[in-house]
């Protein structure tokens, strides 16, 4: 068994599985008219984009590198999730690359969601840390990951590259 072996994750109206190609229409559909580019903090792809962006999410779970879930309300695709930046050696992982479309937000999909893959980590891939993280003036992101009862360890600097450059 791989650390990052594919699951499908459901609680409730909430269901986490293997993201596909197949979701790119459904999600793109999910996001409606936000405008990604806005949050120049976030890494949300355009709705354009998002067949290049599930590629390449894929390619790298391929690797061993990510595990992507599509986020699934009532058998609807809402968003995307991730377990990424795996280190089976300690072992560790981290929750993000989160977005969830207009309509799924403060609803509570995002809580359900990030337990399931919270209870995932500890339990079934016996994790010692589960790492969060979100840019500093993303406020939302940072009151949701507070939400779970998760404590902020540092602020990490200059320390990658955001989509604006």
């Amino acid at each position: 068994m791989a650390f990052l072996d594919p699951a499908t994750l459901e609680a409730g109206p909430v269901r986490l599985e293997p993201l596909t190609l197949q979701h790119a229409g459904p999600l793109a559909e999910a996001m409606g008219d936000d405008r990604p580019a806005d949050l120049w903090f976030a890494r949300t792809p355009e709705p354009a984009d998002l067949a290049a962006d599930i590629a390449t999410k894929l390619a790298a779970a391929e690797q061993g590198q990510w595990l992507p879930f599509v986020v699934l309300q009532d058998a609807v695709p809402v968003g995307s999730t991730s377990f990424l930046h795996p280190q089976a050696e300690i072992p560790s992982v981290e929750i993000g690359a989160t977005w969830l479309g207009p309509a799924a937000r403060r609803t509570g999909v995002n809580t359900v969601a990030k337990s399931l893959l919270l209870t995932h980590a500890f339990e079934d891939m016996h994790c010692i840390a589960v790492e969060f993280r979100t840019h500093w003036m993303n406020q939302q992101s940072r009151a949701a990951i507070a939400r779970l009862g998760a404590k902020q360890d540092g602020i990490l600097r200059n320390h990658q590259r955001m989509p604006d450059g």
